[in-house]
């Protein structure tokens, strides 16, 4: 006779998957949040630009995919963005 797993087993067991897809989603989004910062450090700005709509994306995903919240997907998107204007304007304005 087959043994069926309880409610309780089964609820851990469909936790533990979204808690590692939620970690990977997460992880992707630090990932690209520093290669990013790393490339403002280095005043690249092209690159910066490229990485900044990317990482944007991904937050974005993350949000659709209820890894992280609204709120936290736009004040990540909205540092982000300051911190190119930011770098990038003073680079402009010196010219």
């Amino acid at each position: 006779m087959a043994v069926k797993k309880t409610s309780a087993e089964k609820r851990h067991a469909q936790s533990e998957v979204r808690r590692l897809r939620n970690k990977a989603v997460k992880s992707r989004c630090h990932t690209f949040a520093k290669k990013f910062v790393l490339a403002v450090q280095q005043k690249d700005r092209e690159l910066a630009q490229v990485q900044l709509r990317e990482l944007q994306s991904e937050l974005d995903n993350a949000y659709r995919k209820g890894v992280i919240k609204r709120n936290a997907a736009s004040r990540k998107k909205s540092r982000m963005a300051r911190l190119f204007n930011k770098t990038f304007a003073t680079a402009a304005e010196a010219k």
